[in-house]
């Protein structure tokens, strides 16, 4: 549990619980407003907040592949503010805000179909050396 909290948006949202399934390799957060949100450890890999996916500005937006069995090894807190995701294909530089984790679970079913399509467009594929 996260005793600190953190004001995002002008409200004090701030996780109350985060749990990782190794199992699922899914991500749940509890949010202290009691909005609770999953995240798979491939939807989070591939929308990292990191300068390797996101870029320096919103042109430079990398669609990254191959992530469909990816899992998460560790999970630090940074500050009373976000997490750092250790992921098992060695991704670790992302930094995820309370507020980018908030947001992304509002609008995960959007973020998650518009991969899907850029994934098609582009002739890439969810899992390495498959078809799917």
């Amino acid at each position: 549990m996260i005793k600190s909290k953190t004001l995002i948006s002008d409200q004090a949202i701030y996780p109350s619980e985060i749990r990782y399934s190794k199992t699922n390799k899914c991500l749940t957060v509890t949010f202290e407003n009691g909005r609770i949100y999953s995240y798979s450890a491939e939807l989070l890999r591939v929308e990292s907040p990191s300068a390797e996916v996101k870029g320096h500005n919103t042109n430079d937006k990398r669609i990254v592949s191959g992530c469909k069995d990816v899992g998460i090894k560790k999970i630090d807190y940074v500050g009373n503010y976000a997490v750092r995701i250790h992921f098992d294909d060695m991704h670790d530089t992302g930094i995820y805000s309370w507020l980018y984790l908030y947001e992304l679970g509002e609008t995960k079913d959007t973020v998650w179909n518009s991969y899907l399509e850029e994934l098609k467009r582009l002739g890439l594929k969810r899992k390495s050396n498959t078809t799917s």
